[in-house]
């Protein structure tokens, strides 16, 4: 018997049998887990710098003393949940993003200053950690990979502001795939129970208390319908974030196409899912696995694929080192391969941007100046010269050789990529295919 149950038989102790039968009676599965885990839910609130809408303007004030334009702050709110007592948390990235301040609420009232562990916005996933001289309570990461459809989930976060609710629903289905924020997310659990702004980043919890999801309420449009992020998914990425502070680029060497219906014909395939590989390249994961040129790639990590779109996402969330099965069709039969991804080979880098888009580039004034460019490539056609400053790419910083390349590399499977061009005194907004 719990704390909380003790406390309430206090309260009615002059009820008698009556009194604790009922109360024992109203005491189900949701009341147990409520009990054991919300103590490992905490409060997230963010505060972040923006600049003003009237940047440029001078105001009285300024023009009189001359007092620096002050930055506006706004604030957000989320939810996390504590994972081991040293003061780990898990949250989305969506909640953090851009913070210049992030405060924590514990669930017995201490407010408690966060710092960033690591934070990936393709998978959405956060880690913080706070400090204390105490060990804090810690809810189990259990696993989705048994989930059952109809199975009792419950959900607790903090809704609009609002700590400490519990909603509670079940499993509506698995590995689903959807769209938010221009960004393309999959593998999510759906759930009835309610989530909404402020639960992002609290914790999905069986009937065992287990946490087997982290919600997330970026798909604003849905009405009566949540989604959260697996646990099997949550600690590849959290093992990734804590070991390294960032999700490290993983190499497959596949590259996918879409199946039309004459192509799946030809190849015998008679469903209505999966992509055809289109190149394997040399030595890499996909060929040593066994993947060849031609299969029709049907499933990854046990969900169905798609489109070339899905397998591209679906490969993000599998860092490098994350082995994942991947069942193809060739000849009329089905295997299952394990392919284990390795870290993405600096020497492909440079490749990838000469190849897709006719560049090499060189380091140069807090910039990537074009060093030469291919005939006939897509930056030839828009008419890039050799001088030229790329600064960015997708809205992604490139002031050196290794934020350029990281920018390519979370590009993989786009069709196009937005660069900004610096050319003397002016920038340009230029769209490459991809």
């Amino acid at each position: 018997m719990g704390l909380g149950m003790l406390a309430v038989l206090a309260m009615v102790g002059g009820g008698g049998e009556e009194a604790r039968a009922d109360l024992a009676r109203r005491r189900n599965e949701v009341v147990e887990v409520v009990q054991k885990v919300s103590p490992a839910v905490v409060f997230i609130g963010t505060e972040q710098e923006v600049e003003s809408p009237f940047r440029g303007r001078r105001s009285i004030m300024e023009e009189f003393f001359g007092a620096p334009p002050q930055a506006q702050r706004t604030q957000g709110l989320g939810s996390g949940v504590l994972v081991d007592a040293s003061g780990v948390i898990i949250t989305n990235d969506h909640v953090i993003r851009g913070a210049s301040a992030i405060h924590v609420v514990l669930a017995d009232g201490r407010e408690l200053e966060a710092e960033v562990v690591g934070s990936d916005a393709n998978n959405d996933l956060a880690v913080l950690k706070v400090n204390s001289k105490q060990p804090l309570p810690a809810a189990k990461l259990g696993t989705s990979a048994d989930l059952m459809i109809g199975e009792t989930v419950v959900a607790i976060g903090s809704p609009f502001g609002l700590s400490k609710t519990v909603t509670s629903g079940v499993v509506s289905a698995t590995g689903r795939t959807f769209k938010a924020d221009g960004r393309t997310y999959n593998d999510f659990i759906q759930t009835d129970a309610a989530i909404n702004p402020g639960n992002s980043g609290g914790p999905l919890l069986n009937v065992d208390g287990d946490v087997i999801g982290i919600n997330t309420a970026i798909f604003a449009s849905a009405q009566g319908i949540g989604f959260a992020i697996p646990a099997d998914k949550v600690r590849r990425i959290m093992d990734e974030l804590t070991r390294f502070g960032k999700v490290r680029p993983a190499w497959v060497g596949l590259e996918v196409e879409g199946l039309s219906p004459r192509l799946a014909r030809q190849l015998g395939w008679d469903r209505t899912y999966g992509v055809v590989a289109r190149e394997v390249e040399p030595g890499s994961p996909a060929e040593q696995a066994g993947v060849r040129r031609g299969d029709v790639v049907a499933e990854m990590g046990g969900a169905r694929i798609s489109d070339a779109e899905d397998y591209v996402t679906r490969a993000r969330g599998y860092p490098a080192r994350a082995a994942f099965p991947l069942v193809v069709f060739r000849d009329g039969e089905s295997k299952t391969l394990q392919v284990t991804p390795v870290e993405f080979p600096p020497q492909l880098v440079e490749a990838l941007g000469w190849n897709r888009l006719g560049l090499r580039v060189k380091p140069v004034r807090g910039a990537m100046a074009v060093q030469s460019v291919r005939p006939g490539s897509a930056a030839d056609e828009v008419g890039l010269e050799p001088g030229d400053l790329i600064t960015r790419i997708n809205n992604q910083p490139t002031t050196e050789p290794a934020a350029f390349q990281e920018a390519l590399l979370s590009a993989r499977g786009s069709r196009s990529v937005l660069l900004v061009v610096r050319r003397g005194r002016y920038g340009y907004h230029v769209t490459l295919p991809f």
